[in-house]
């Protein structure tokens, strides 16, 4: 199948960990608001790529034609083979930001994303907040799990995103020294929660009314909901002028 390329928005060749930090090491918790600009763009988002793009973390693409989908795979709850069906059916290349235990006990599925075409992003070996780590640990964290894709997959990651959602500024100084960008999204939603699934219907509204271009979608992939409405959401983004 045909696989489009340019949702891989950004390159960096992965290097060895060095620095010797002088940055912030204030915890923040990301969020990209309610409030929205003239492109329906989430303002924190447009704030976030201005304030932290020199550290090579983002919450927005460059690409204001294309919404990226991503999902994080912390865990397997019996979804991600449908959503791969339907990225497969509708010619969609994802990006899976993987966790440590997650890359080791699914490998029929994580090299199903890669097999066909999808992106795998780094969300750290044990899902632990970078900014609560020394240095050498937020390194461990990083790069452990960056070793072991690349030993047992042949893949090398070059995408990282913060587990929980948290930073800070010598966090994301951390993963580019590591070669990494840093993703963060700039449209999400409660689906997460497996005991408390959006409404399918309601769900689809929010994320369709949401639709920005450069937009990074977070979705979780043991979300039932997801599974169900993909199809359909990625259709309404190209019925409303995006490239998915």
């Amino acid at each position: 199948m045909k696989i489009n390329a340019s949702a891989a928005l950004l390159t960096a060749a992965v290097l060895p960990c060095t620095a010797v930090y002088a940055a912030d090491s204030t915890k923040i918790g990301y969020g990209q608001g309610t409030a929205v600009d003239e492109k329906n763009r989430p303002v924190d988002a447009v704030q976030f790529n201005s304030r932290f793009g020199d550290l090579d973390a983002f919450a927005l693409s460059g690409d204001d034609k294309r919404i990226i989908i991503t999902f994080d795979q912390g865990y397997e709850n019996g979804y991600t083979a449908r959503i791969l069906d339907t990225l497969r059916e509708k010619n969609v290349q994802a990006i899976f930001f993987l966790t440590g235990p997650y890359a080791k006990t699914e490998s029929a599925l994580v090299k199903r994303m890669i097999n066909e075409g999808h992106i795998l992003g780094n969300h750290g070996m044990t899902h632990a907040s970078l900014p609560t780590l020394c240095d050498e640990d937020a390194k461990k964290e990083i790069m452990s799990l960056h070793d072991y894709v690349m030993n047992n997959y042949g893949y090398q990651m070059q995408y990282f995103r913060c587990p929980c959602g948290e930073y800070s500024e010598q966090a994301l100084e951390t993963a580019k020294n590591c070669g990494y960008k840093t993703l963060f999204w700039s449209s999400a939603y409660v689906d997460w929660n497996t005991n408390c699934q959006p409404d399918p219907a309601e769900g689809l509204r929010k994320l369709t009314d949401a639709a920005h271009g450069g937009e990074i979608l977070l979705l979780h992939s043991v979300s039932a909901t997801n599974a169900e409405i993909l199809g359909q959401l990625i259709d309404n983004f190209r019925a409303g002028g995006f490239e998915v």
